[in-house]
């Protein structure tokens, strides 16, 4: 266990980030599969913009990389074109 103040503070602080991360990390899963298993086009053209402002936003605070957003955003528009 930490012996100091800062370090106590330190295990508090990155616990309390690692929910919050989790929380938003498992909310964009469910969006995008959400978003794969739609059969109908049109509710998948209306998503789509949601679940990509998602992405962004998550790019942004560091919780996914910004290059798997990208890729991630690049394979649901491949997906959506392809309904």
């Amino acid at each position: 266990m930490a012996n100091h103040i800062s370090a106590e503070k330190r295990i508090r602080q990155s616990e309390k980030r690692r929910l919050h991360n989790k929380f938003y990390a498992k909310t964009a899963r469910n969006a995008i599969s959400k978003l794969k298993t739609t059969e109908d086009k049109s509710v998948a053209v209306e998503l789509l913009p949601k679940v990509a402002s998602l992405l962004d936003k998550l790019a942004k605070r560091n919780i996914i990389h910004k290059n798997k957003a990208s890729n991630l955003k690049s394979s649901l528009t491949l997906h959506v074109s392809s309904l």
